[in-house]
């Protein structure tokens, strides 16, 4: 049985390996994941509301992290919400629902705190089947350069994202 808890200091060390162990056999590879997640948390904007993880058998095999961003239009910003990054589950759990427990959850806990929306970059074919459409469909785009079809967004109430348009911003921890 899976059951999902907001994170304590004392699952830190854990869930830095499992970061790690989860990104390292994908076909990106691990991209400093696990130095983003302590760099999260060491944010002023840092909420320990939005870091869960998935516990079986008392055994951490999932962990997810929601951060704050904006989307900003002419030098203001026009919407706040929530950024995924990372998801992430052990390599011999995946495939069996976990993430999809954790992106729920994390959706729920977001909608309970108002925001609009949630932003990932991420695998395609992974998170449309969660209804996370394409950020450029609304206009909606990273600071960076991203292959179009892995920069999502997903509304958390209906229109939210109607007169939204501009570029995200992240928090400073990003950019360590």
């Amino acid at each position: 049985m899976i059951t999902l808890r907001t994170i304590e200091p004392s699952d830190y060390q854990t869930v830095e390996k499992l970061i790690r162990e989860a990104f390292t056999n994908t076909q990106e590879g691990y991209e400093n994941e696990a130095e983003l997640v302590d760099n999260l948390r060491n944010d002023p904007a840092y909420q320990s509301y939005f870091e869960i993880i998935a516990l079986k058998n008392d055994t951490i095999v999932g962990h997810g992290l929601l951060s704050e961003v904006s989307v900003y239009k002419d030098g203001k910003i026009i919407s706040t919400g929530l950024c995924l990054a990372p998801l992430a589950v052990l390599p011999q759990e995946q495939n069996q629902g976990i993430g999809a427990k954790l992106l729920a959850e994390l959706e729920a806990r977001a909608q309970d705190k108002g925001y609009p929306f949630i932003n990932i970059l991420g695998h395609p074919d992974y998170y449309s089947k969660f209804d996370y459409k394409l950020a450029s469909h609304y206009g909606i785009y990273a600071p960076f350069p991203v292959p179009d079809n892995s920069y999502f967004i997903k509304e958390l109430k209906t229109d939210s994202l109607t007169n939204v348009q501009g570029t995200i911003s992240y928090l400073d921890a990003f950019n360590n």
